[in-house]
């Protein structure tokens, strides 16, 4: 069973909550005036936009005139209110945070759908679907229809529209609504203006991710995760605890030459921090051909021998599932074999179904105090191998003393590294830092001779720091 996300599809008003249409609506309704030779209250029917054009027209016209008054309005719309019209502030920052997230906008409108194009295409607001002329529950039927299930509005009326679809209603104050009305009318969220919105939807996207992911393991009945000790698989445990409780719940580590040792203590601490047992099989990749091979899908065969490891340590434990830290970037990401061998081999993949992303999963770790939130990525060592330079325990052993040998240089130095890797391209090592430290202290000579001599000291014949710095995966451009 999986719990895949629902899709983000997000709806908007036009009206008072993406734009200002009170100015380009007063000088329209101020020339339809002047043609019918009525006196309009403009500035009383400009108080609070929104309504149909029926409803705010029939009050002030003979019976039987509304019809041709509407259509009049119409015409004479453009040429009075297009230009004129601004968005409002956080208009498109709002629109460019449901994007941001995978998502769909739809905007559904009271206004007439030509007219309501006319602003979209203006403004260059960059939404999927205009529906026009729908109102209060009215609009419930294209938010339906559409799959919304958030729906930004500053009008009770779209309220009332967004409870009828049973979307999550989001008012803004920018309309003639106060916010005890729109509270009053059921609204879940008010915000002062779209500004607020975009910090808003990442709190409820990730909110109703984790629900995704608690409920995808809440029915798993028991789990072996497949913990590198690294932020997402961290992640990932601590999760798991909380859906089925520690004792349903096994953290397993592979131990071979590929896993750093530096990484074996903290990762030990945290699953017993969390009161989750943990076992440290023995892997055996290095007896795989096609890993010691290291060509391109050398993360194949290692995946492979770790899902195969683990399968049948939760068929003796009496585990229902193995579960990897595969999270929804990694799906996107391009280049990722070791993906494929565990998916072919049962395993699941609980953040990837929930659309959990890198972000979100430090957002979340952040926000339950896991001290991984900030964790560096720490991939194996050998994916410091240059593909096609055949992988051995002596190689590892090389690489991991000399990103030990570069830490230890530069905190002497009193220089903060986050992020180190010490590429293997054969007898040549590329040593990639943090890109801020190559236009900072990495300036000074003596200090770029003291890491690469740390580096050749550790058996490498040629040392150099890559100008361009840190990059997760860069030898996967070597593949092109």
């Amino acid at each position: 069973m999986s719990a895949s996300p629902v899709p983000l599809t997000v709806g908007f008003d036009l009206d008072m909550t993406l734009i200002d249409t009170v100015p380009g609506f007063r000088a329209t309704l101020v020339a339809l005036g002047a043609e019918l030779g009525v006196e309009l209250p403009v500035e009383e029917m400009t108080a609070r936009l929104g309504p149909p054009l029926d409803l705010m027209l029939s009050p002030h016209l003979p019976d039987g005139t509304v019809g041709s008054a509407i259509e009049r309005f119409r015409a004479l719309y453009p040429d009075h209110s297009i230009t004129t019209v601004p968005a409002f502030a956080g208009a498109h920052d709002a629109i460019a945070a449901v994007r941001r997230h995978g998502g769909q906008v739809v905007l559904v409108t009271g206004k007439f759908a030509p007219n309501a194009q006319r602003h979209v295409d203006h403004l260059a607001l960059d939404v999927d679907l205009v529906a026009g002329e729908v109102w209060g529950v009215g609009k419930a039927q294209v938010l339906l229809e559409r799959g919304a299930t958030v729906y930004v509005g500053d009008h009770v009326h779209d309220v009332e529209g967004a409870l009828a679809a049973g979307a999550t209603s989001v008012s803004v104050l920018t309309g003639g609504c106060t916010r005890e009305e729109l509270l009053e009318a059921g609204t879940h969220v008010v915000l002062d203006d779209l500004t607020q919105f975009p910090a808003w939807l990442d709190e409820h996207v990730l909110d109703t991710r984790l629900a995704a992911l608690a409920a995808d393991l809440a029915g798993r009945e028991s789990v072996v995760v497949a913990y590198s000790g690294g932020a997402d698989s961290a992640f990932l445990l601590a999760a798991a605890v909380r859906a089925l409780g520690a004792d349903r719940v096994l953290a397993a580590t592979g131990y071979s030459h590929s896993l750093p040792e530096a990484e074996r203590d903290p990762a030990r601490d945290f699953a017993a921090s969390l009161g989750v047992r943990l076992v440290t099989p023995r892997t055996h990749e290095m007896e795989r051909e096609g890993y010691v091979a290291n060509s391109g899908d050398r993360c194949y065969f290692c995946k492979a021998e770790l899902t195969e490891v683990l399968g049948e340590l939760a068929s003796r434990e009496g585990f229902r599932h193995v579960a990897t830290g595969t999270n929804a970037d990694d799906a996107v990401a391009g280049f990722r074999p070791g993906i494929r061998a565990a998916a072919e081999r049962g395993a699941i993949t609980p953040l990837l179904d929930a659309g959990l992303t890198k972000a979100q999963v430090r957002a979340a770790s952040r926000r339950w105090d896991l001290p991984t939130w900030d964790k560096p990525a720490a991939a194996c060592l050998s994916s410091r191998v240059a593909y096609g330079i055949e992988v051995t325990p002596h190689r590892l052993g090389r690489i991991e003393r000399a990103e030990a040998a570069v830490r230890r240089v530069l905190d002497e130095a009193g220089v903060g590294l986050r992020n180190l890797r010490v590429r293997d391209l054969g007898d040549r090592a590329s040593v990639e830092v943090d890109a801020a430290l190559l236009d900072g202290p990495l300036t000074a000579e003596w200090l770029r001779a003291a890491v690469r001599g740390a580096v050749l000291a550790e058996g490498f014949d040629q040392a150099d720091l890559d100008p361009r710095g840190f990059r997760s995966g860069s030898l996967n451009d070597l593949l092109a």
